[in-house]
């Protein structure tokens, strides 16, 4: 697995959810959205950004308008359109949703103390030890040369010296 090709394709898998966010605050310029996009550590460049506008405006999710610039030519402002806004309100509840579970599996990966995920549980994680003594397993791995007696894994059970008596109630 290429991991930065993993990284490209989910943030380009959100980048439109997040173009659609940033013009829902209000009309704005191309180069604040990518100003915005890039603060935020989303690498855009204009090749990338101006087509998908495009996209988005020929899917009935945008429009624009042309403002008079005083100090150059006129400037296409975005604004989301009705279908635009409830595009967004569907897209944040899948948002929602996906960041929810995702977060759910992470967290359950993070609870068991590794950032990876957890290893699969054998019967002996999952039983418990009988009363007052304690598992401590030991797995060998077999080599080559191993007999197969010499290769199965052990189990050693080590019991405390005097398990305590419980406690009567006087």
């Amino acid at each position: 697995m290429n991991i930065e090709n993993a990284q490209v394709q989910m943030r380009k898998g959100i980048l439109e959810f997040c173009i659609l966010h940033i013009i829902s605050r209000g009309e704005i310029y191309a180069s604040d959205m990518l100003d915005e996009l890039t603060s935020a550590r989303i690498m855009v460049v204009e090749g990338t950004l101006y087509p998908l506008l495009t996209r988005l405006k020929n899917a009935g999710l945008l429009d624009y308008k042309w403002v008079e610039s005083t100090s150059g030519p006129p400037r296409k402002y975005y604004m989301l359109t009705e279908l635009g806004r409830n595009s967004l309100e569907s897209l944040n509840e899948t948002w929602q949703e996906l960041s929810d579970s995702v977060m759910l599996i992470v967290n359950r990966a993070q609870t068991n103390g590794s950032s990876v995920a957890p290893p699969i549980q054998t019967a002996v994680d999952v039983l418990p030890a009988p009363p007052a003594a304690v598992a401590v397993v030991s797995v060998t791995p077999a080599t080559e040369t191993d007999t197969p007696a010499a290769s199965a894994s052990s189990v050693d059970i080590v019991m405390p010296e005097s398990a305590p008596e419980p406690k009567q109630d006087q």
